[in-house]
Order: structure tokens, then sequence, then C-alpha cells
């Protein structure tokens, strides 16, 4: 049993480690193709790492990567590819924003009002995608990628001064938020202020995890997701699954851009952080959909994004930590796949093992009772005659 674990542990960590290791090798290449020291950025981007305030901030920005990809997770798990966290996320943080500056409540309430239209913005621009697949057999790809585009349009139409909009020199913002929903940071003192949020991140994952793999709810959708005709059987209605885990999924990335706008920029405004759902993807794959692992993950794509500023001042170009993500999701894809069929192979390998060990097994106790039948036929009557007399 040890053994089996132990390779198990073994088989989860050979993906990631794999990925990145061939993301920095193309990385490297790509830097001695341009005539740069391929080792260099690395020494410089981790000497920032060493800054505490480089620190609060890949933090800081970690927390949004962290609920967006358990968004993105939460779609794994039922097999379902919600490639609309990028539309749901940002819709949700510009009504947030909206109703931040427009609903003047005291903090006790405000706070949890608009955390609450988030999750229920982005919920519902999922459950669209969600309805679409249940009752016409719409893939999520297709609609969760429309629905994107939908949603930039959308978002454009609100902020329109005439609307919601308010024009700030060559900015078009949704007006400050009232103070009453501002999420309280961390003051950290020279290293910065941590955001609040983080927090309610961490909660996040915790909850992720509990659901999923310690309730009925969390075992019926990873059952469903493994396969809807089993899970059927069982009594499970699959529709509702697909639909209650796109709901979820969307409720989670409604949620993605609230670190942003509660803890920093209070309002949404044309340049609110943009991509973060498709980042998400790329953290959910290289996290395996874990908690901790997408923890991980998201710190490393953090730590790429904020100490990679420092690369401009040493003459190198900031593209080569853009360079390394994509390169890592590609790895990502490639490497997980390679240890799946070398898991594959090596799982069939041991039962095959297991079960010559069985036969050889078998026949030697064939064989022994066979050879030795009269003589322990014998030897039995005569115990029996032994207990019988006594």
């Amino acid at each position: 049993m040890k053994k089996f674990d132990r390779e198990r542990l073994l088989l989860g960590l050979a993906g990631p480690v794999i990925a990145l290791v061939v993301a920095v090798l193309l990385t490297s290449v790509v830097l001695l193709a341009s005539g740069k020291s391929p080792f260099e950025p690395y020494v410089i981007m981790l000497e920032q790492a060493g800054f505490a305030d480089i620190q609060v901030l890949i933090v800081n920005a970690a927390s949004g990567y962290y609920i967006a990809a358990l968004a993105v997770a939460i779609g794994f798990r039922m097999n379902l590819f919600n490639i609309g966290v990028e539309g749901q996320y940002r819709l949700a943080a510009m009504v947030t924003a909206v109703v931040g500056a427009k609903v003047a409540l005291p903090s006790a309430l405000q706070l949890p009002v608009l955390i609450l239209v988030a999750a229920l913005t982005g919920a519902f621009w999922a459950g669209i995608a969600g309805l679409l697949k249940v009752t016409r057999g719409v893939s999520e790809v297709v609609s969760t990628i429309m629905l994107n585009s939908i949603a930039t349009s959308v978002i454009g139409y609100f902020t329109l001064p005439s609307l919601f909009g308010v024009r700030q020199g060559n900015n078009k913002t949704t007006g400050e938020m009232h103070d009453s929903g501002w999420f309280p940071n961390l003051d950290l003192g020279p290293a910065g202020e941590l955001y609040g949020f983080v927090f309610v991140a961490v909660a996040l994952g915790v909850a992720y995890w509990v659901v999923l793999n310690r309730t009925r709810f969390g075992f019926d959708l990873r059952a469903t997701g493994a396969s809807e005709s089993a899970a059927a059987a069982s009594g499970v209605n699959a529709k509702r699954m697909v639909l209650t885990a796109m709901l979820l999924s969307g409720a989670v990335a409604g949620l993605a851009g609230m670190p942003t706008l509660l803890n920093d920029t209070h309002t949404y405004s044309l340049s609110f952080p943009t991509s973060l759902g498709f980042t998400a993807i790329g953290i959910a794959l290289l996290g395996r959909g874990g908690p901790a692992g997408i923890a991980f993950a998201a710190l490393l794509w953090a730590f790429l994004d904020k100490a990679s500023a420092e690369l401009d001042y040493r003459g190198y170009d900031t593209e080569i930590a853009v360079i390394m993500q994509g390169l890592i999701v590609i790895a990502v894809v490639v490497s997980y796949e390679a240890v799946r069929r070398w898991g594959l192979r090596r799982q069939q390998q041991r039962v095959g093992e297991e079960i010559a060990a069985g036969h050889v097994i078998g026949a030697d106790g064939d064989s022994g009772s066979s050879d030795s039948s009269g003589t322990s036929g014998s030897s039995g009557n005569d115990s029996d005659k032994e207990v019988a007399g006594r």
C-alpha cells in the first residue's frame, strides 16, 4: 500500500515538474537565440522575490488568479470546459461597481451585498451556457466563448455616460464606490498593503475541497463528470448536475475580480485587468484541479508577472515571462498526457504481476492437496475417530 501511495504521489508531481522544467529550457533557448544570457533573467526575478513589497504584490495578484482558477476547476470536475470565466468575472465586476457606487449601506451590509451581487451576476452569465447545454445540447465551449464577446459589448453599453458611466479624462469608469463597500486591507508597513480578500480566497479554497471531497453533492458532481450514464444509474440527475456546476463555476468566477475592485481600484474602468479568465485555465491545468496545486500555480503566475518588471531595467524584455507562461501551458498539456499514459501502463503491469502471483499460489495449493490426497484423507479419518473416541 505504501508503495502504491508513493507512486501515485510521484505521478501527481511529475506532470507539473516536467512542465516547468521544459518551459525553463525552451525559454532559455529563446534567450540564447536572441543573444541574451539564458540564466540571468531567472536570477533577477528570484532576487525580486526576496523583497517584501514584491512578495505582497505577488500574493495580491495571486488571489484573483486563484479564485478564477477555482471556477475553471469546478467545471473540470464535471468534465465541463468553462472558457467563459473571462466574461463572467468582468461583467460581475462592472455590475458590482455600479451597485457599489449607487447604493450606500453600512459596511456590515454593503460588503456582503456587493459580494452577493458579484456571485449572482457570474452565476447568471454562466447559467445561460448551462441552460443551452442541458436543453439544446450546445457545447459549453462554444457558448461561453460567444458569451465572452457579448459580455464585452454589454459592459461597453452600461458604462456609457448616458447610463452608468462617468467620463474621467480619456478613461471611462462607473464612478467611485462608497467607502462602506471598500474591503479592508492589512497594512504591512513598508511592504505595502495586503488585500483583505486574500483571506476570502483561502476560505474559498477550503470550501472547494470540503464540498468536492466530503459531501454527497461533491461525490455526485465528480461521478457525473466521470460517467453520466453511471451517475444516472445511481439516481443522479445528470442535466441538473451540469446546470448546477455551471452556476457554481460562474458564481466563483464572479468573485475573481473582487480583490482588485474592492481592495484597490474601487471602480470599474477601461484599465480594469483583463485576460484573467484565460490565464486561469492554465493555472487550473498546472494545479491539476486541486486547491493546493492551484494555489502554487497562482503564486507562480503572479511571481512571473510581478518579478519580471525589473527585467526592463536590466536590458531584458518583460515578454520573457509571458513566453514562459505560454510554454508552461503547452508543456502542461503534453506532460500530463505523457504521465497519464505512463501511469496507465504501470498500473496494467502491476495488475498483471499480481494476477500472475495469484495463479502461482493457487497452483501450489492445488498440487499440494492432490499429491497428498490419500494421506490427508486417512489422517483426517484418524483424527475424526480420535475426536469421536474422546
